[in-house]
């Protein structure tokens, strides 16, 4: 079988966390490092990995070292090898893809694994069921018609623009594209204005789909750290912005993924004003703005028109719900409908219809929402407290996630034995571009406050059984 792509040693060497940061054999770091890139997506499978000789030139390693580490990838079902091709990333027999930034689940699932790789809420009760019997009401007249709507449905489209001219930005209906889902909406986005080798900006940590889509675009990521505090550390923006000129910036101010943080008016202010200088479009994801613990900031589309707004109904109502949106002039939601036209005819009529008669709910629907969330957010925070008082971590504002600060470097290391332990969690380096990142942890706070209770007991107890003795200080700064 042919490889989907090859990965050269340089560039797996930059996906790999400091191998040298924990305690045992480098060639288990190794093999634990690369396990988890091909878990969690980053090495697609079929992918061609580099030979012996390069990645241990990359990492300024011994070959046995990296033989040592893919024999015991080929003894675990991660690395196939094929006699005069080389050697490709596989997983074991029975492993099932998933929908989540944990891409596969390896062998059976017990009956209580906790699952923490999903930010994503369960449908209100009784929500959908009234709104698909409305939709279903009016979906005779739209039957008479060839369903194709590449934009979205007229009525859709005018519920999302009074959804945002009720937040105070002015908004016409033909300013509003119809996506399914957020990621398809950013997707589309990257497909009509950037090109191989264009340079994007993101916050790090970042939304992990975000930086996928931007490497399948063949672009370049620069990432700007958050500050300690967990706020934006503007000056870098604005600084980053100016040196690097990039095409789009990619930002996540409300109520962030991961971190939950939110960005305030002042800071956006300038922020988007350093982007007007160097040209470069910048697009916001407000895919938690209805899910804040406190009031939210002014929209970012009505600081800035020009800002590209994305969104979806994926995490205030429901996932299964595949209906996000872009906020954009009319001449760009044009475009993108050109372009969505040749890939994809338009989105499900009904789930529209469905959608349409969700939208004016929000206001009525977030308030018992966001009770249940910050009682969960606070069990979890209570539970982090008491079982694992050395890792530090910040409050969200809003959001279904924290973001931990681990008081050791291996949150590869974690994620993977947790698994066996019964909880499926993602390390915090998938949330970035460049194998940094594992200090850190994100842990969603989307279940039950007793399932995240024991939720981290599981991960203490994984955790207890590490050796950090040998892990450098701590940074100081959240990613």
């Amino acid at each position: 079988m042919a490889s989907v792509s090859r990965i050269g040693g340089h560039a797996l060497a930059a996906l790999l966390p400091d191998l040298h940061a924990q305690r045992g054999p480098v060639y288990a770091a190794l093999c634990d490092a690369i396990t988890a890139l091909i878990l969690d997506g980053r090495i697609a499978t079929e992918t061609r990995l580099p030979s012996e000789r390069e990645l241990a030139g990359a990492l300024l390693i011994s070959r046995a070292t990296v033989t040592a580490a893919y024999d015991a990838l080929r003894a675990t079902g991660f690395l196939a090898s094929r006699t005069g091709s080389g050697s490709f990333a596989t997983v074991p027999a029975g492993s099932r893809p998933r929908s989540t930034v944990a891409r596969w689940q390896v062998g059976e699932q017990a009956d209580d694994v906790i699952d923490l790789a999903r930010a994503a809420l369960p449908a209100p009760p009784g929500v959908l069921q009234a709104a698909v019997v409305e939709a279903a009401a009016a979906l005779p007249l739209y039957a008479e018609t060839d369903g194709y709507d590449p934009d979205g449905l007229p009525v859709l489209r005018e519920a999302i623009a009074e959804r945002f001219r009720s937040r105070g930005v002015p908004t016409s209906a033909e300013q509003i594209f119809v996506t399914n889902g957020a990621l398809h909406a950013l997707d589309l986005l990257l497909r009509l204005l950037i090109g191989p080798g264009d340079c994007i900006l993101t916050d790090l940590p970042t939304y992990p789909a975000a930086l996928d889509a931007a490497r399948r675009m063949g672009a370049r990521t620069v990432t700007v750290p958050l500050a300690a505090t967990g706020s934006w550390d503007v000056a870098a923006l604005r600084s980053t912005l100016r040196q690097t000129t990039p095409r789009l910036a990619f930002l996540v101010p409300d109520f962030h993924n991961p971190t939950g943080a939110l960005m305030d008016e002042a800071d956006r202010r300038e922020v988007f004003r350093a982007a007007r200088q160097t040209s470069t479009t910048v697009i916001v994801d407000e895919s938690f703005v209805e899910l804040g613990f406190v009031d939210g900031a002014r929209p970012s589309a009505a600081i800035d028109p020009s800002v590209v707004t994305i969104g979806s109904l994926s995490k205030p109502v429901w996932g299964g719900l595949r209906i996000g949106w872009v906020r954009a002039s009319s001449e760009l939601v044009q475009r993108l409908a050109v372009l969505r036209s040749s890939v994809d005819m338009g989105g499900a009529v009904l789930d529209q219809l469905v959608a349409a008669s969700i939208m004016p709910q929000l206001d009525a629907l977030m308030p018992a929402r966001i009770l249940a969330l910050r009682r969960q957010r606070d069990a979890l925070m209570n539970a982090l407290a008491r079982e694992l008082p050395e890792w530090r971590v910040i409050e969200p504002l809003g959001g279904l996630s924290l973001w931990a600060e681990l008081d050791a470097p291996l949150s590869t290391r974690l994620s993977l034995l947790a698994a066996p332990a019964g909880v499926v969690i993602v390390p915090g380096s998938r949330f970035g571009v460049d194998g940094t990142l594992e200090r850190f942890l994100r842990i969603p706070f989307a279940l039950p406050p007793d399932r995240l209770t024991e939720a981290v007991s599981r991960l203490a107890a994984v955790w207890s059984q590490l050796d950090r003795s040998g892990a450098p200080a701590r940074q100081l700064v959240v990613a």
